[in-house]
């Protein structure tokens, strides 16, 4: 506050001129005061209108141009991000995909051999990747700490040619729908047909190695196919059935009316029926190839 002192009539005619620009001048000075200005300095920029204002450097200033002056302490950093500063895209830690779902080629049945190589994939190749192989990519992957994606991706497929080895032939086409089953003990000696009915399948062996192998199925829990082992007593190429008057071709029967033969609805329908107690075969180029081996009095061993 500007105090403005009080002189008598006397001082204000002997100060004169003088000190009537005195008072001006304090008169000015309050009104600045109470209107809120700022006086610039003498010498400023902003006292000039015509001055130019002050740049500062561009953000995203290209490299090789002046560097700017360092900042003063005080100054406040620019809220602005470089438009240079982003980021680039992590690369995916699963890779690239090689095969997903809808997918169908030769690398597929390759996927699904090394599958059941390890215990992941429980029936043959196909070459679809469908849901079944996409549930056993994922039980692959979350064994092996990979994101289960259920998708084949180059960590994945990296990962599951490091645990198996190259399929062979049968492994890409394998003669079962489902894996053969271990042989029971009972089939490791002498010429056997050996028949699991948890896998089945049938294999038919001589002297432990297995020689060939065919799906089958068996009769329905009315009429099941009787478990233990038998032999062959008779062969009938074209036999017909007395009891239910259907063909029973390349018959080999072991216990009494029940037989291992070709099933032409076994080839039709597959799983969704069932025998009267016999043994299935669906494929018919193959039971007639076992016929033909076969004889009278070898071994026939059927098991869970």
């Amino acid at each position: 506050m500007i105090r403005i002192s009080r002189t008598g009539r006397g001082g204000a005619r002997r100060g004169g001129r003088g000190a009537g620009a005195a008072a001006a001048v304090t008169v000015l000075a309050l009104a600045a005061v109470t209107a809120g200005c700022k006086v610039q300095p003498a010498g400023s920029a902003a006292a000039d209108p015509s001055a130019p204002a002050s740049s500062s450097p561009a953000d995203d200033a290209k490299p090789g141009a002046s560097e700017p002056a360092p900042a003063s302490p005080s100054a406040k950093p620019s809220a602005k991000p470089s438009s240079s500063a982003k980021a680039s895209p992590s690369p995916d830690p699963q890779g690239q995909v090689l095969m997903a779902s809808g997918a169908q080629s030769k690398q597929v049945r390759e996927l699904q051999a090394r599958l059941r190589q390890i215990g992941h994939f429980d029936r043959s190749p196909t070459g679809y990747y469908g849901s079944v192989t996409v549930a056993a990519v994922q039980s692959f992957q979350g064994k092996r700490g990979l994101a289960r994606t259920g998708k084949t991706d180059t960590v994945t497929w990296q990962k599951l040619l490091g645990m198996t080895h190259e399929p062979t032939a049968a492994e890409l086409n394998p003669p079962t729908t489902l894996p053969v089953a271990k042989p029971d003990k009972r089939c490791l000696t002498g010429r056997v047909i050996c028949i699991s009915k948890n896998s089945r399948t049938l294999s038919w062996m001589i002297d432990g190695k297995v020689v060939s192998s065919m799906d089958v199925r068996f009769g329905s829990q009315y009429t099941p196919t009787r478990e233990g082992t038998f032999s062959v007593y008779w062969k009938s190429r074209h036999h017909v059935s007395t009891i239910y008057h259907t063909a029973m071709p390349y018959a080999m029967f072991f216990s009494g009316g029940q037989a291992v033969h070709y099933s032409s609805d076994f080839a039709a329908r597959g799983y969704n029926g069932a025998s009267h107690g016999c043994v299935n075969v669906r494929d018919e180029g193959k039971i007639a190839s076992l016929f033909a081996q076969v004889r009278n009095g070898d071994k026939v061993v059927i098991y869970k």
